[in-house]
């Protein structure tokens, strides 16, 4: 059996980001979300993911982001240190706890922005947390994880082809069996400043292509949720 789970990260950045997702939720193939609690638009997004039973909603731990700038990836800002165990505990604690006040219960899995945690101290704190929990953390699964439905390279610079639909029609195809994880970004709207702004919006056309719901169904892959 080839299980797909679509899950879209930065729930709650903004409120064209959680259109996009919901969106992409109700028309495309997403199944799971992942919420940033300290973002302006969280508490909306929680709302309106009650109103979804089918979406699972992790929590999308937020330490900080960072972008390129003059040819270095400097931050743009910083919740707490990420060579602070102790700050970062502490963060990560804060940030359970809001997920809980907003969205009535706990994660369905674990992950990060920008993948804070493949690397110390966070990765020690976050598998802690996410065997605590019982729930799965990026990189850290059963589900094998899949990054290349991404609008850009290493360096910023753009890759529209590997959010295009063939793309994501080809990656479904060659779907291997097991359990993966599909990341995406989809939103409706976004704000120019954004270093990932126009890409999202690519994302979300592809994800509700009529198109890529009938390969998933041709290619015999189960959609799932992390729940």
């Amino acid at each position: 059996m080839r299980t797909l789970i679509v899950n879209a990260d930065d729930l709650g950045l903004a409120d064209g980001v959680n259109a996009g997702v919901l969106r992409a939720h109700r028309e495309g193939i997403v199944t799971s979300a992942s919420l940033m609690v300290r973002q302006p638009a969280a508490r909306a997004a929680a709302a309106a993911a009650s109103a979804c039973p089918d979406l699972s909603v992790g929590l999308h731990f937020d330490l900080g982001e960072w972008e390129r700038r003059d040819g270095d990836w400097r931050p743009r800002y910083l919740w707490a240190e990420d060579t602070d165990a102790e700050a970062i505990a502490a963060e990560l604690e804060w940030q359970l706890r809001a997920f809980r006040k907003l969205v009535g219960r706990d994660p369905t899995h674990l992950d990060s922005h920008q993948h804070v945690h493949r690397d110390e101290p966070a990765r020690e704190l976050l598998v802690r947390l996410a065997n605590a929990l019982g729930i799965p953390l990026r990189h850290h699964s059963a589900a094998r994880y899949y990054g290349g439905f991404y609008g850009q390279d290493r360096e910023g610079a753009p890759l529209r082809a590997a959010i295009a639909p063939a793309a994501l029609e080809a990656f479904i195809t060659s779907l291997p069996s097991g359990t993966t994880e599909l990341c995406c970004h989809p939103a409706e709207r976004v704000e120019p400043t954004w270093a990932y702004g126009i890409e999202r919006t690519i994302e979300l056309e592809s994800l509700c292509c009529p198109g890529i719901r009938a390969a998933v169904s041709e290619a015999g892959v189960q959609l799932r949720s992390f729940a």
